[in-house]
């Protein structure tokens, strides 16, 4: 297998074939990426029924020791298997794609839903009747013993309706873990599991029992052990299986690389790795083993180049391995990582859509020097994400002001591909914005994405830097026109700062708008901290505690702050929608005149149904300006919509606050993932002209179709939002033809694009679908031929023929830009 570097290419790389110049898959890593390919999601029964029989056994343990016994218990006798042409082991359930169920987070759901997985429009699972006989023995035990119980019940009743309504969705954090984190996997690899265990001991053994908080310590210290111990046995348990394994071959080759991974797993991850092969497996089975303990998603990687990139010089040097191993090893881990599968109820799915982890791992940016930090591991990672050609892992690349054409040129080549990766943020945004909030310098320079777009310091930062509840722009904007009134369900949610059909001014409506949504975000917080306070309680995550600084200096949980840093984010879907929205009603109505107030209210109620509905609806199309055009009518709008928002937001700290951490605030953030079909169902038709139950608009993207100034335009309105407040992340999708990046003259006009949004106009992030629209309804009618086509949903990558009709549908109708 050839692999090129920039230099040796970038005279004939307009000549060569991605397969010439990424070069392509091992026979071995073909065959593995096949198997997994055409593996069939499917619900996996064993992890519940594991579940079921430590909770059974333990469940008058200590709330931590429980959680380790339940750890412990899963890793001791669940299946595990090495696939015949894997050079790294590790299996979440018991088949790869398979999705254990996690029945102490939900069962309501999953027993609601046992006979429509594999009926389902989008996100098919197939199931068992074996696998629902044994999920059913088990519900009984989980009867108002699980986080969705004990989290819905902790709602104050005030709270419940704007949750059971959907105005604050929160679904995924009742009816999983929290997820959206990195642990310190730079510390794993080169000090050991060992190492945290010789460290719990110590402050285990300094602790006085007398003393409460000392008491308390003890749970988590003692629990950590446990959970280390198991993962250490389960790495010998694939040790043992890979000797089996050799023995019973009669492939000499095999032989040798099954006893060379014995080798591995019997050192790897409970002591220091030595090598770049060591460095994986040790990286790959604690991942893999914090998606056993817990269900929640965006569990990242961090920057993986960083901290694998000694090791992969060193070995190179001594002779152990060569470019292409490594990039081999590269492409067994990526497949590994896209094994992982997670069940979601329909809701859920709805808001994640295409069965996505969002396992990120980041790439290039700077050092914590400020240097720099491109090396070859940098260039293998991307040579293996363009190889196996998976939506997972996430790919994120960190752009800051130096780093070069060349580079930049090799990540537009992977973008070519069509994965939708890798995904751009700005260290020139993300950096300062950290600092400001308390970050130590050397922390936010080493600063990593952490699910879509959202960031985080690997290894010190707590759960959900976003991924919170999720508010509904355009929603809570129907409500205040209709004083307070959910004009859906007819239920008064907020206090009636006045109708829209009596209003005779712009500056009410906005004066309303400000007073109401303070008003939901108040109420967004208030639901988060009772989920939270659930967790906390009832689920504590011990690996990932263990994993994470400084848990174990402070003997606390992450949840109970644990954490160096503890900073979340909610979710604000609709941007687009609420800032066409606003140009309508200022503009047709109190400014142009052309619409009345009952008007316009007729015409939304009824859906834009009628001759004198659809004559608005066309005005409102044609006349009125449109975000995403560098247009400051409609521009400053969002901006001052999002304002009160933005400043609410910040009264209200986390419940880790006080606790430890640094931070223990909020800030705003806009990774809607897939939220906008799902919200867009719960919401009726909106003054921007969108009809009843459609789709939103996602992430900070204009509407489809209405962006018609070209992408420079677009970066112009989104550079006007107030970026540095929206730590949370400023997702923005672009989608353009295949044809547009054929030359190397428009790559680099597209570089020089992306530097101007991210040096001059302060841009957080941007990804791009490189898919024309022919190819993709093509998809639609065809799905056998297109089972490789990847989309990018929003901040993450989807096998396009997995998404229901609604969701390929959206990505369809995005506007396709020219250079």
């Amino acid at each position: 297998m050839t692999l090129h570097t920039v230099e040796a290419t970038k005279k004939n790389v307009d000549n060569e074939t991605p397969e010439e110049y990424f070069g392509t898959l091992t026979p071995r890593m073909k065959r593995l990426r096949e198997s997994i390919l055409n593996a069939k999601p499917t619900v996996d029964a064993e992890r519940a029924v594991l579940a079921t029989e430590a909770y059974k056994a333990h469940q008058n343990e200590q709330v931590d020791l429980l959680r380790a016994y339940t750890v412990e218990h899963i890793l001791n006798n669940m299946t595990i298997y090495i696939e015949p042409d894997a050079l790294i082991a590790g299996n979440q359930a018991r088949g790869n794609r398979w999705a254990p169920v996690f029945p102490e987070y939900s069962m309501n759901w999953v027993i609601d839903e046992l006979d429509k997985f594999d009926k389902r429009p989008g996100d098919v699972f197939q199931i068992s009747e074996e696998t629902k006989k044994q999920l059913r023995e088990i519900a009984p035990f989980w009867k108002n013993n699980t986080l969705e119980d004990r989290g819905y019940a902790s709602f104050p009743p005030e709270a419940k309706i704007f949750y059971d309504l959907g105005l604050v969705g929160a679904d995924g954090n009742i009816t999983s873990g929290d997820g959206h984190i990195i642990v310190n996997y730079d510390e794993v690899i080169n000090k050991g599991l060992v190492w945290y265990e010789d460290r719990v001991l110590d402050k285990l053994n300094s602790l006085d029992l007398a003393n409460i908080d000392d008491m308390k310590k003890s749970y988590f210290y003692r629990a950590s052990l446990k959970v280390i111990a198991a993962v250490k046995n389960f790495a010998g348990r694939y040790a043992k299986l890979a000797e089996k394994q050799a023995a019973e071959t009669n492939d000499e080759d095999r032989r040798q690389e099954l006893l060379t991974m014995a080798n591995i797993l019997h050192k790897v991850p409970y002591e220091p790795a030595s090598t770049f092969r060591e460095a994986l497996q040790s990286i790959w089975l604690v991942h893999l083993v914090l998606q056993i303990e817990s269900n929640g998603h965006s569990v990242s990687l961090g920057r993986l180049d960083q901290y694998l990139d000694p090791f992969y010089e060193r070995d190179l040097k001594k002779g152990i391995i060569n470019e292409a191993q490594a990039v081999e090893l590269l492409t067994n881990f990526d497949m590994k990582v896209y094994t992982i599968n997670k069940l979601r109820s329909w809701h859920h799915t709805e808001f994640s859509a295409g069965m996505p982890l969002y396992q990120n791992i980041t790439i290039a940016g700077q050092t914590p020097e400020g240097k720099s930090g491109v090396n070859p591991t940098t260039y293998n990672i991307l040579h293996s994400i363009a190889q196996v050609h998976f939506p997972q892992p996430n790919l994120t690349v960190r752009y800051f002001n130096g780093l070069s054409d060349d580079f930049m040129l090799e990540a537009i080549r992977v973008i070519k591909l069509g994965m939708g990766m890798p995904a751009l943020n700005n260290d020139e945004v993300i950096i300062p914005s950290f600092i400001n909030r308390g970050v130590k310098k050397e922390d936010a320079y080493n600063y990593s994405a952490s699910g879509c777009v959202e960031t985080a310091v690997p290894g010190k930062w707590g759960y959900r830097c976003t991924g919170m509840s999720f508010v509904n722009f355009p929603r809570t904007l129907l409500i205040v026109m209709n004083g307070g009134k959910d004009p859906d369900s007819g239920k008064q949610l907020l206090h009636n700062y006045g109708k829209f059909t009596e209003m005779t001014s712009f500056d009410q409506l906005m004066k309303a708008w400000d007073k109401s949504i303070r008003e939901i975000t108040r109420w967004s917080v208030i639901i988060e901290n009772a989920c939270d306070l659930a967790l906390e309680q009832n689920y504590p995550d011990i690996l990932c505690s263990t994993l994470t600084d400084d848990c174990i200096g402070r003997g606390k949980t992450i949840k109970e702050g644990g954490a160096v840093y503890d900073m979340i984010s909610g979710l604000q879907v609709g941007i687009a929608n609420m800032a066409d929205s606003l140009a309508t009603i200022k503009k047709l109505v109190f400014e142009d005149h052309k619409v009345t107030t009952k008007q316009l209210w007729h015409a939304l109620q009824t859906n834009w149904e009628g001759d004198e509905g659809q004559k608005i609806r066309n005005m409102i199309l044609e006349d009125v300006p449109k975000y995403g055009n560098d247009d400051d009518y409609v521009d400053d709008l969002i901006v001052e919509a999002y304002k009160p928002y933005i400043d609410e937001i910040k009264k209200y700290p986390n419940t880790r606050y006080g606790r430890g951490p640094i931070g223990g605030i909020r800030y705003a953030g806009t990774s809607s993932i897939s939220a906008n079909v799902g919200q867009g169902h719960e919401t009726l038709a909106t003054p921007d002209g969108r009809y009843a139950r459609t789709a939103l608009a996602e992430g900070v993207s204009p509407e489809h179709g209405m962006d018609t100034e070209g992408p420079t335009a677009v970066f112009k309105s989104i550079s006007k939002l107030p970026t540095m407040d929206i730590t949370g992340g400023v997702l923005l999708n672009q989608k353009m033809s295949p044809q547009v990046l054929r030359s190397k003259e428009n790559c680099m006009k597209l570089v020089g694009l992306l530097r101007a949004f991210f040096n001059r106009l302060h841009g957080y992030h941007v990804q791009y679908n490189i898919v024309n629209r022919e190819t993709l309804i093509d998809a639609q009618k065809h799905p056998e031929k297109h089972r490789d086509l990847i989309v990018r949903v929003a901040g993450y990558s989807a096998f396009f023929v997995t998404l229901n009709k609604e969701t390929q549908d959206d990505i369809i109708a995005r506007t396709e830009e020219k250079l």
